[in-house]
């Protein structure tokens, strides 16, 4: 029987659409690189409004927690009605949080406007992943890198945008980030365009094939695998948040350091996260996703327990090591999930996309409250211990085709 590739030519080569995967990337990168300004401008804004670390913590839940609720709905809705030009839709309110934040008043108003910036990450996440895969055709792995790296790559550039920016211009100058998502709204329009041409062509919105290994497996295991996965993704999320929206007052507070180079410090982190992802996502689709997930994030351990408890120079090359390590773990999780899944990537991809933000919102909160009742310092001594339960990976299932060769 002829699947949907088959029957159309032009999309049979089962070649990389490397110039819409590119730009989707590409788009990904402005996206998380205006959602990563939010984190690394908390110590302008606690000075300014004289915010505890507790609101510091509920305005980072607020904007996770808007961003993994719509998600899996996000996703759900366009397995089945496909929108090509959702993406842009999504950038156009990620726009308007920009200018509300950059004008916000009061913590209540600022609440709102990261709220609408994460409504704007919800729509733009599912659909651009897919956009990624079907670029990409049967890469998935490197697809998922590729387009991780874009994320990563922008959360990365943000706080490095901030430190030359936002900290000499104040607040006011998140304003300029408009400019980002308007140059994104242009690209997402082009690939709105490119993916509805696909969809006249007779592409398929869903995953192309079922891998014979997921069909063999039973409700109940790949249920479990499932819950697997969300602990993994609990030890992984949990950790990385609190690098990233507290690594700068660590630093500051052990150290004594400026804001300004915590920034720097912080930007070197997430760079090295960014590099790090490409590589796990090749050797995903030669090795298997199971021992990138189980490397990853249970090999991350010997260093996160190191890190609170050395010198300023050996706490930034620890913490690039951690990234390069840990960074591979969110993408591999995912195409492991999808699949899983495979017939339902737009719920399983937005609620893994939201779940990762649900958890950093919800652990933001926590180390936030944890951090005033203690310290920082405090934090990230008992953080260390998350990335052991990246152990329970060995618990997944060997999966035939894309997850073991």
């Amino acid at each position: 029987m002829d699947t949907p590739l088959q029957k159309h030519p032009s999309l049979s080569a089962a070649k990389t659409v490397y110039e819409v995967l590119i730009v989707i990337t590409l788009t990904h990168l402005l996206n998380d690189m205006i959602q990563s300004v939010i984190p690394a401008s908390y110590p302008l804004i606690k000075d300014k409004f004289g915010f505890s670390f507790a609101q510091i913590g509920i305005i980072t839940l607020v904007f996770q927690f808007t961003t993994s609720i719509f998600q899996p709905f996000v996703g759900s809705y366009t397995d089945r009605h496909p929108k090509p030009y959702s993406l842009v839709f999504g950038m156009c309110i990620t726009f308007i949080g920009l200018i509300m934040l950059a004008t916000a008043p009061n913590f209540y108003i600022i609440l709102i406007s990261v709220a609408t910036i994460g409504c704007g990450s919800a729509i733009f996440h599912p659909g651009a992943s897919r956009v990624a895969q079907m670029a990409a055709r049967h890469r998935k792995g490197l697809a998922q890198s590729i387009f991780q790296v874009g994320g990563e790559g922008g959360n990365a550039i943000g706080p490095l945008v901030a430190a030359l920016i936002v900290v000499p211009y104040g607040l006011k100058a998140i304003g300029w980030f408009t400019i980002c998502a308007i140059v994104a709204v242009v690209l997402l329009a082009w690939v709105g365009k490119w993916l509805s041409r696909q969809l006249v062509n007779g592409l398929h919105w869903k995953t192309e094939s079922v891998d014979l290994g997921v069909r063999s497996l039973p409700k109940r295991k790949i249920g479990f695998a499932l819950l697997l996965l969300v602990v993994l993704m609990f030890s992984k999320n949990l950790y990385i948040n609190c690098m990233a929206n507290y690594f700068t007052f660590f630093l500051i507070d052990r150290f004594g350091i400026s804001i300004q180079a915590s920034q720097l410090c912080l930007f070197v982190y997430l760079f090295a996260f960014a590099v790090g992802i490409i590589v796990g996502g090749a050797v995903g689709d030669r090795v298997g996703r199971k021992y990138v997930i189980l490397g990853s994030i249970f090999g991350a351990a010997p260093f996160t327990v190191l890190l609170p408890f050395v010198s300023l120079g050996w706490t930034i090359a620890l913490s690039i090591v951690i990234a390069l390590v840990i960074s591979s773990a969110f993408s591999s999780i995912l195409v492991y999930a999808t699949e899983l899944v495979p017939d339902k990537f737009g719920m399983i991809v937005g609620g893994f996309y939201g779940l990762s933000f649900g958890l950093g919102g919800i652990g933001s909160v926590f180390f936030g409250w944890l951090a005033d009742q203690t310290s920082i310092e405090f934090i990230f001594r008992i953080t260390t211990i998350l990335p052991l339960l990246g152990a329970i990976a060995v618990f997944l299932p060997n999966l035939n085709g894309g997850l073991k060769k």
